[in-house]
């Protein structure tokens, strides 16, 4: 595990105090997207798919401040988008660890050098640098030649000047678990301090639809992975439930409201991923979304997802419940071998509904009508 000891104690106390106010459903992560526009095109995006008008769109510094306010999470993932194009990041951030929250910087590196005098190290705050494996994989993943080669010297960059540095990893149907492996000793060899990983999401816009996992797909791909690592110790800033639960030996349900995201939009319903209506306040999200709708078995969309920011807070909370379990999977690791947990039965799932277009429409009349 790359999670400090005192993010660890922070958050744990966190959640011990939602439990032991009765508090059913809280933020874990704070999910927050200040813009869509981006310096790239991936293939597997489904975040930049917007007109022009509305990936010039920007969260004010005050917006963002107010959005970690209202949602009160312990921890910030600023994403996007590049979160290195809005002109007053720096000061987002600054405003977020004084209110002694943990930020995750999340960014292609592409403007990490340009952008990093900016930015001074702190223990609230990680550099969470996006490669999708090797040379060759990321660079194909992101549609462009030269982005891993920037995006490692920037790695080697922030790590001499004394930042905490992570990669955050998306992985897709086709990718070999060993390659997978040995893409993860190389960054541990680098002195990285942790690593995100995640299967990719089929998001309903994402140019490229055919690369995108299914649930079967996930969990053979990540027993493979951990069946093929060689004796280098991985750093994972996620628990190890959630590690366990992508090998297919956790039977786990989405928590969506544990990583509520703020945008342009407003509050997305119901998550990060589904962008299917928003709320103008964190307490409407909370208190006007049918949560029960939404989830593997109960919404189409969601057949196959095992994303981290569906299913990490559900580990998290499964942890501090049952200390033991997680300290076993944390002995022995990740069981790579023998029957897997229970499924999620399918037949009892809504339909699919697409509404991504009319959101499109309503934001644009938004604009227009502000102009």
């Amino acid at each position: 595990m790359s999670v400090p000891i005192h993010q660890m104690i922070r958050v744990g106390a966190y959640v011990m105090k939602q439990r032991l106010t009765g508090v059913e459903r809280y933020p874990l992560v704070l999910m927050l997207e200040p813009l869509f526009r981006c310096n790239l095109a991936c293939a597997g995006c489904g975040k930049i798919d917007y007109p022009d008008k509305i990936l010039n769109q920007r969260l004010s510094v005050a917006e963002c401040l107010e959005a970690v306010d209202e949602c009160g999470a312990p921890v910030v993932s600023v994403a996007g988008g590049e979160p290195l194009l809005h002109r007053e990041i720096e000061q987002i951030v600054e405003g977020i660890i004084a209110r002694k929250k943990f930020v995750y910087l999340c960014t292609n590196a592409l403007l990490l050098e340009k952008k990093i005098d900016r930015f001074k190290p702190n223990p609230f705050f990680v550099w969470s640098i996006h490669l999708d494996g090797d040379k060759e994989m990321h660079d194909h993943s992101v549609c462009e030649e030269g982005v891993y080669e920037k995006a490692a010297a920037a790695i080697k960059l922030a790590k001499s000047r004394g930042f905490r540095v992570n990669i955050n990893c998306t992985l897709f149907d086709g990718t070999q678990p060993e390659r997978v492996a040995r893409f993860f000793d190389t960054m541990m060899e680098a002195g990285l301090d942790g690593i995100t990983v995640s299967p990719g999401y089929a998001y309903e816009r994402a140019p490229d639809q055919a690369h995108f996992l299914n649930r079967r797909k996930t969990k053979e791909l990540f027993r493979g992975i951990f069946r093929a690592k060689n004796g280098t110790k991985w750093s994972f800033s996620q628990s190890g439930l959630f590690l366990d639960f992508l090998a297919g030996n956790q039977s786990y349900h989405c928590t969506p409201w544990g990583n509520p995201t703020r945008n342009v939009f407003g509050w997305q319903r119901p998550c990060y991923l589904l962008g299917e209506g928003y709320a103008k306040t964190f307490k409407e999200l909370m208190a006007g979304t049918d949560w029960d709708a939404y989830g593997t078995g109960n919404y189409e969309k969601c057949a196959d997802c095992m994303v981290h920011s569906g299913y990490e807070a559900t580990a998290v909370v499964d942890a501090v419940k049952h200390p033991l379990k997680a300290l076993g999977v944390a002995l022995r690791g990740v069981k790579t071998e023998g029957e897997m947990a229970p499924e999620i039965a399918l037949d009892k799932q809504r339909p699919a509904q697409y509404v991504f277009s009319r959101h499109v429409e309503e934001a644009m009349e938004r604009i227009e009508a502000a102009e």
